[in-house]
């Protein structure tokens, strides 16, 4: 899309909710997977295209991407300022490498950050909340983790879910958590349900075996659609829906209306290692740039991918996946903006379900 003046960027959390930049960091070292295949799915109408890559094709490599993720590299992986990067050209990152519009996180040193820890909040659920620690329990505790991924060769933080499927190995979460724009898919991918602080994961470990974008993410970097699901490998020859449960996923419902976003935020006030909410009414793009609805919501770098859901039971823990944390406008950080989930999301999905 193009933004207009006074607005900077609406940038895609990779930009997030995948967190602060690495200024003056050394870059990460990591191995390289054989060369991964990448297709397009192509559907009737050019919106309901379909992206597909295979990345950890074997034992082998879905080994190494779990061995990758060391307590160390965990602790480490970093968002990328929400605001400061140009969405548009090769790839959300193309100007990473000279640091053109990146700015460090406040508290970020030495590479890594020292963040203070929120403060505890009521364990009564609130229908109304900017970002608040989600302490009720029930299936979204489980259902939505961390995603830990590498893109430039530098390592990043995002949040996903778990979602109802025929291969119930199904995670949905933000397209460019999961390929940079129109530039590099990620790799090293993990999810981490039910995370817990410290890098504990008591679910498991799911490397990603087949990644999925739609097709104006991929060719445009469009944040209308800026939606991704991931087919994730087995743990100890467990499906993660087996072990943690799925969200159901439901598209083309009525717009507004009460939502609940869930995700891992990692800058200041947050620390990552909480799972934290958003509440409210949904409401329109009011700058007109995107079909997106937005959520009062103060959830920062780290939360990209989170799931927003709708007919939210606090009582279970268990509502429908109507949208996803995105980007916000550089004027508006109080504001979270999510795709609308319609007919080219339930494309996506019917194609990720069956991989």
């Amino acid at each position: 899309m193009t933004l207009s003046t006074p607005l900077l960027t609406g940038v895609p959390l990779v930009a997030g909710l995948m967190g602060p930049a690495l200024i003056g960091a050394m870059p990460v070292q990591h191995h390289h997977a054989a060369p991964a295949i990448t297709k397009p799915i192509v559907h009737t109408a050019k919106r309901m295209e379909v992206v597909e890559h295979v990345a950890a094709r074997t034992p082998a490599e879905q080994r190494r991407v779990l061995d990758y993720w060391t307590p160390a590299r965990m602790a480490d992986a970093l968002p990328i300022d929400m605001l400061g990067i140009v969405t548009k050209g090769n790839g959300l990152l193309n100007n990473l490498a000279d640091k053109t519009g990146i700015t460090a996180a406040p508290g970020l040193t030495g590479g890594k950050a020292k963040l203070p820890t929120p403060r505890l909040q009521s364990a009564r659920p609130q229908t109304t909340t900017s970002g608040s620690r989600w302490l009720t329990g029930g299936a979204v505790t489980r259902t939505t983790g961390r995603v830990f991924l590498t893109v430039g060769g530098i390592d990043f933080v995002c949040s996903a879910s778990t979602v109802q499927s025929a291969s119930r190995d199904l995670v949905v979460t933000a397209g460019h958590c999961v390929k940079d724009g129109t530039g590099e898919w990620a790799a090293n991918w993990q999810f981490v349900p039910g995370y817990r602080t410290g890098g504990g994961h008591p679910y498991g470990q799911y490397a990603a075996r087949r990644m999925f974008v739609t097709g104006p993410w991929a060719h445009s970097a469009d944040d209308s659609y800026d939606m991704g699901m991931v087919a994730l490998t087995t743990a100890d020859s467990q499906h993660v829906t087996d072990v943690v449960g799925a969200q159901r996923i439901a598209f083309n419902v009525p717009r507004g209306g009460q939502t609940f976003g869930f995700g891992y935020p990692a800058d200041p006030p947050y620390n990552g290692e909480h799972l934290v909410y958003c509440a409210g009414r949904l409401r329109g793009d009011p700058y007109k740039q995107t079909r997106d609805q937005g959520l009062g919501c103060d959830m920062t770098a780290g939360s990209s991918g989170g799931p927003w859901l709708s007919g939210f039971d606090p009582a279970t823990g268990i509502g429908e996946i109507t949208s996803l944390s995105s980007f916000k406008y550089s004027d508006d950080q109080r504001t979270m903006y999510g795709p609308y989930f319609g007919d080219a999301a339930k494309a996506l999905f019917d194609t990720a379900q069956r991989a």
